[in-house]
């Protein structure tokens, strides 16, 4: 599977890393009001190029909708949240080519402003694809806290995600099966079971989604959210983009730049990388933080990547038993090395689950990848995994084949001997079979005449490499692009510890004043 953060997965994750691997006010019915505090003055900005179509080109059974909010159920596994947080479902065409024809619903969740200055709505995205906005939400709301005074917290589950719209494309018995199913396929019969599990996976999807297969790309989630701006009442989208959302906010400025308010992207995905340059970008930035990993351990990034990669070689062959019952498999052990390279905090779990793994044992690189997977301890699997993949394959043109992907495989193995075959490989896989072309080689993202937007770079973050953030700067255009640096470890900077990073996003956000372009923090 590709390696984007999806934090809810993440937030799973994190929790169980902290244990040391063990195992809104009643509705008023009108919606947002639209009301905006003092220092909402949006900048200067010049003449826009394209944009969004008026709001009268769209039906007034769209644009004129008031959600029906109502106190939050609980959705799947997730408890319902506290009372101040509200959710409605938002009313969006199917095909925004026709927009008025079939709506789908939009599964919305909000919690008001906590003080009397408010100045509109703040629409977030946790990343993926296929994270669920309503259920990270509530949980993401202390780490924004000083946001919430003068914003509604709000976000969503885009097209194909969550408890209300989400697609699972197969069974939790066919997913746990296809664990065992080699992701770096040695021989002619591993190659064929592994396209064979990938065509498998697109036909359970196609036959799932239906009709959606060929509406949940990027670009539709975009135009979503300038509908949700409307029917919120905010005349400018103000907006917190994670990971892939930061994606989704320069798909945004783009076809909407006259609508951009202030907006932050925080792990900047590279807007300028195909399906292969964002596994090499991956490749190279989980390998960096392996390497951060090993020296903060006292061992040397080349022997001790060395050392990682021969016991993958040997759980490949071989997987390793757990106390669960079930094996590890080598992409199970992968993907549980992953998981606790997203942060720094989590490192001392990885001493522990390798410690444990080269004595034979996998059960705690099992138990950090099944948190990364969406399995509950009752092998239940969520479907981010699933909707994940609907939408990047629908947004990805690019759709190497086996023999492509062999070429690759060396220059892989060169930028990373512990995640370089397993991501080269993923390229051939992912779409494999996909029954919807792809829309794009790489995202749009120019947005002349854009306000401002604040782009955070991390330059340890192992799944969006530091790069992408210079990138994004580049292709929003000059003026729209500003550059904060973090000399950090992790995914994502805001929240993470920096008081320098988090001031600076909250004098933007609160006050609309625009760091430096080129600030670092140390």
């Amino acid at each position: 599977m590709r390696l984007f953060a999806r934090w809810t997965a993440l937030g799973a994750a994190t929790a169980l890393l902290v244990t040391g691997c063990g195992d809104g006010s009643p509705s008023d019915g009108k919606g947002g009001d639209g009301g905006k505090g003092k220092d909402s003055t949006r900048p200067t900005a010049t003449a826009p190029s394209g944009g969004a179509a008026p709001a009268s080109a769209l039906p007034t059974s769209l644009t004129s909708q008031k959600p029906d909010w109502v106190r939050c159920r609980s959705t799947g596994d997730a408890p319902a949240p506290g009372d101040d947080w509200q959710c409605a479902t938002l009313k969006v065409p199917l095909d925004w080519a026709r927009p008025g024809g079939e709506t789908i619903g939009v599964a919305l969740i909000r919690s008001k402003a906590k003080g009397k200055d408010r100045i509109g709505s703040l629409l977030f995205n946790f990343g993926g694809p296929g994270g669920s906005g309503v259920s990270t939400m509530p949980s993401y709301a202390s780490t924004v806290s000083s946001l919430h005074e003068r914003y509604d917290l709000v976000s969503w589950d885009p097209r194909g995600v969550g408890a209300q719209g989400g697609v699972r494309c197969r069974d939790d018995k066919a997913i746990q099966a296809a664990e065992a199913v080699d992701s770096t396929p040695d021989d002619a019969a591993e190659e064929r079971a592994f396209l064979k599990d990938a065509s498998d996976f697109a036909e359970g999807c196609r036959k799932a989604a239906g009709k959606k297969t060929a509406h949940v790309s990027t670009t539709d989630t975009a135009r979503d959210m300038d509908l949700m701006r409307q029917v919120l009442g905010d005349d400018e989208l103000h907006y917190f983009g994670i990971s892939y959302g930061t994606e989704l906010g320069g798909v945004y400025a783009h076809l909407f730049p006259k609508n951009v308010g202030r907006v932050v992207l925080d792990a900047v995905v590279d807007p300028t990388a195909d399906t292969v340059g964002h596994a090499k970008n991956q490749a190279r930035g989980f390998q960096l933080a392996l390497d951060n990993y090993l020296r903060s351990t006292g061992q040397d990034p080349k022997r001790g990547s060395e050392k990682i990669a021969a016991l993958l070689k040997r759980i490949d062959s071989k997987p390793l038993p757990t106390s669960s019952g079930r094996t590890l498999s080598q992409t199970l052990a992968v993907i549980g090395i992953v998981v606790p390279l997203y942060s720094e905090a989590a490192w001392p779990s990885l001493t522990s689950a390798l410690k444990s793994a080269y004595q034979g044992d996998g059960s705690e690189l099992l138990r950090l990848a099944d948190a990364y997977n969406d399995r509950d301890s009752d092998g239940h699997y969520g479907t981010s995994n699933h909707a994940q993949r609907l939408i990047s394959c629908l947004d990805d043109k690019q759709r190497p084949t086996v023999g492509e992907t062999k070429r690759l495989l060396p220059e892989f193995e060169r930028i990373s001997p512990v995640f370089g075959s397993f991501l080269g490989w993923d390229t051939a896989g992912w779409c494999h079979d996909w029954p919807v072309a792809g829309q794009f080689d790489t995202p749009e993202v120019s947005a002349a005449g854009s306000a401002p937007i604040l782009l955070v770079g991390n330059t340890g973050d192992p799944a969006t490499p530091y790069e992408g953030a210079r990138r994004m700067a580049d292709e929003l255009g000059r003026g729209v692009g500003v550059l904060l640096t973090w000399k950090g470890e992790g995914h994502g900077a805001y929240g993470s510890g920096s008081n320098c990073v988090d001031s600076a996003v909250d004098g933007y956000l609160l006050n609309g004043t625009t760091p430096k372009d080129g600030t670092v923090c140390s």
